[in-house]
């Protein structure tokens, strides 16, 4: 088992790296604008750097040299609206790169810089203006780190599971050493105490499995060298998934004492009529679990990536409003508490996951708790 996992993992980085090759482009309109106005000088943008830096993309931006961009592009695909301006073809399959980092457009299609749409695929019409945007299902960056994310889960697990039954009644070794506390942990101090010794079990899949994937996704995001760095935790829609999961398995396993506790509390009855004051608390309730779920690790995971690249771009700042030399004067302070929160967000990458963990099992505790 564990020669198959390393294998399915082999087939996916080859692939990945045979259908993605490094895209170096250079954007000739910002070199013909330099041409024009050498003594013109840009003013560096802090905000557009660190948004840049934790928002989705449409290829995996590497570094830059002046007007040179070296990424690796990943693969778009749309469905259009309109198949008339796209000889009569509805699905368009193609690399990031005919974008050429968003300054050119390719049959039909371009990244908006537009208030309205800025950043996302927009159709253009016969004279080159937005008409909508086409039902995109492309690869971005936060989708391609997903993939990787759960390749090294799957590896993870398959490892662990054979390692296991390989080790059976000797100590642990290797990756099984490594997990297998991890795995006791949550099963002894997260589900047993929030769901209950007879109960826990059935719900120790879904558990093991949102703690592991949110703890993989968030060390990846602190390793800034493709296939790592994207900020999947960091992703709303990502978060919203997780939560929602949480959310369908409370409501599908809660039984009668938790749904009337919900419809009908045991309360005064002034505070359930004439208006449902109560119920309607209570059914609130439903929404904003989900919603603290959500929210809490979106943007903690945010915040940790945010603060890292303002500190990185207080070079840059002094850089451009003093000279190079106040850049070079800031930097080793900088890098140092570059440093600091990526050391900090090591540990919030293991708080958060075991919130979420906790926050889920406590849910389903409450939902299957038995009425006294």
């Amino acid at each position: 088992m564990q020669k198959l996992s390393k294998a399915i993992f082999l087939i996916f980085a080859i692939t990945i790296i045979g259908f993605t090759p490094l895209s170096a482009q250079q954007n000739h309109e910002d070199e013909a604008a330099h041409t024009t106005d050498t003594h013109e000088e840009k003013s560096f943008d802090a905000g557009k750097y660190v948004m840049d830096h934790i928002a989705d993309s449409y290829d995996w931006h590497i570094v830059s040299f002046g007007n040179t961009h070296i990424s690796i592009p990943l693969p778009i695909i749309l469905y259009s609206k309109n198949p008339d301006l796209h000889e009569q073809k509805s699905f368009h399959v193609f690399m990031s790169s005919k974008f050429n980092h968003g300054h050119s457009a390719y049959k039909g299609f371009q990244i908006s810089h537009s208030e309205q749409f800025s950043g996302k695929i927009v159709e253009l019409d016969s004279h080159g203006g937005e008409i909508g945007k086409p039902i995109d299902i492309s690869i971005t960056k936060t989708v391609t780190g997903l993939f990787v994310s759960v390749i090294i889960l799957l590896w993870l697990v398959f490892s662990v599971a054979s390692a296991s039954k390989r080790n059976k009644g000797k100590a642990p070794t290797g990756v099984q050493n490594l997990l297998e506390p991890l795995i006791i942990f949550i099963r002894d101090e997260v589900a047993k105490p929030a769901i209950g010794d007879k109960k826990f079990e059935k719900f120790m899949p879904f558990l093991l499995t949102v703690f592991f994937f949110i703890l993989i996704n968030n060390f990846m995001g602190l390793i800034p060298i493709p296939p790592f760095g994207a900020n999947v935790t960091g992703n709303i829609a990502i978060t919203l998934v997780l939560a929602l999961f949480t959310f369908g398995i409370t409501t599908i396993n809660g039984n009668k004492h938790y749904w009337k506790e919900i419809y009908n509390p045991d309360v005064p009855w002034w505070l359930k009529f004439p208006i449902p004051l109560m119920p309607i608390v209570e059914l609130s309730g439903l929404i904003t679990k989900p919603f603290v779920l959500m929210v809490r690790l979106f943007a903690n995971m945010v915040a940790g990536h945010m603060i890292v690249t303002v500190f990185v771009s207080l070079i840059f700042i002094f850089a451009s409003l003093m000279g190079a030399g106040a850049g070079f004067g800031i930097s080793p302070l900088s890098i140092a508490f570059s440093v600091f929160v990526l050391l900090l967000d090591i540990l919030v990458s293991f708080i958060q996951a075991y919130v979420f963990t906790l926050l889920s099992a406590i849910y389903f505790g409450m939902a299957t708790a038995d009425h006294h």
